[in-house]
């Protein structure tokens, strides 16, 4: 495993593996769920039929996706593109997903200390993925039901790569996603805006770039849906297709917390 990501051949990934790939240049990174049969189930903005997308940005009609530059079909997989109408949940063969970049895998379960060392958020987590088919199933589910709207920062694809493969999902709809490629993005100018009172007492340039980084990964590791508390886990079946399919997770959470509080004070009486 890389500290930049961790690339792998198509032979080696599996049904039910989180894969990504690199767009613009490396400038970020297209998240799915692989089904197995060169098929990848993942998250983007949908166009309606007047041309547009979920977050009010008019877009051309093209052969591809704007955003992901998917295209929406092709010649080898009839049923490449498939989604359901006003969903941003689609069906692509891998070769329409990758669309001639590199292949990478997802990492889950990873130590915190290697976590912290990633160069570069969305490459792993330190949760842990829940068995093959129920990722599959949930991933499979989502492309009849849809995942909501599609946000940069709160509900991406990455996001919904990490809820399939883990069921988890936040709490606070007006703070960060599960998304570690969104947190890098605020997590670097927090970090500097953080270590800039230290250049008082570090005068070299240095040593400010090591606090700056380190303040960065940290912050990284704080937004990791592993270590975040203001998580709850959600079957698939009991997310609504509606717009607000998010607004019973508050109080899914209270219950759960509700339930963790008495279990605890059952066993200290006992």
């Amino acid at each position: 495993m890389g500290f930049l990501s961790n690339r792998v051949e198509r032979s080696e990934i599996k049904a039910g593996d989180h894969i990504y790939t690199y767009r613009a240049v490396f400038a970020y990174s297209h998240h799915g769920i692989y089904v197995g049969g060169n098929k990848v189930v993942h998250f983007t903005h949908f166009r309606s039929d007047d041309g547009e997308t979920s977050w009010n940005i008019n877009t051309p009609s093209e052969s591809y996706d704007e955003m992901t530059k998917i295209p929406l079909s092709c010649s080898k997989y009839p049923d490449c593109g498939f989604r359901q109408p006003k969903s941003g949940v689609v069906l692509s063969c891998l070769d329409c997903f990758l669309r001639d970049g590199a292949l990478y895998a997802f990492e889950y379960a990873v130590n915190p200390t290697v976590f912290i060392a990633k160069l570069r958020g969305g490459t792993c987590t330190t949760a842990t993925s829940d068995d093959p088919d129920t990722v599959i199933h949930r991933a499979m589910y989502l492309l009849q039901t849809g995942f909501g709207n599609y946000d940069v920062f709160q509900n991406n694809c990455e996001d919904f790569a990490l809820y399939c493969k883990t069921g988890i999902l936040t709490v606070d709809k007006l703070g960060i996603g599960r998304s570690g490629q969104a947190s890098s993005v605020i997590g670097a100018p927090l970090a500097a805006l953080l270590s800039s009172p230290l250049k008082l007492l570090i005068p070299s340039p240095v040593g400010i770039a090591t606090v700056t980084a380190g303040m960065y990964c940290m912050s990284r590791y704080a937004t990791d849906i592993g270590v975040r508390t203001d998580v709850v886990k959600v079957a698939v079946e009991d997310l609504a297709v509606n717009l607000s399919w998010m607004d019973g997770l508050k109080e899914a959470f209270d219950n759960n917390e509700a339930s963790s509080s008495n279990d605890n004070k059952v066993k200290k009486s006992s």
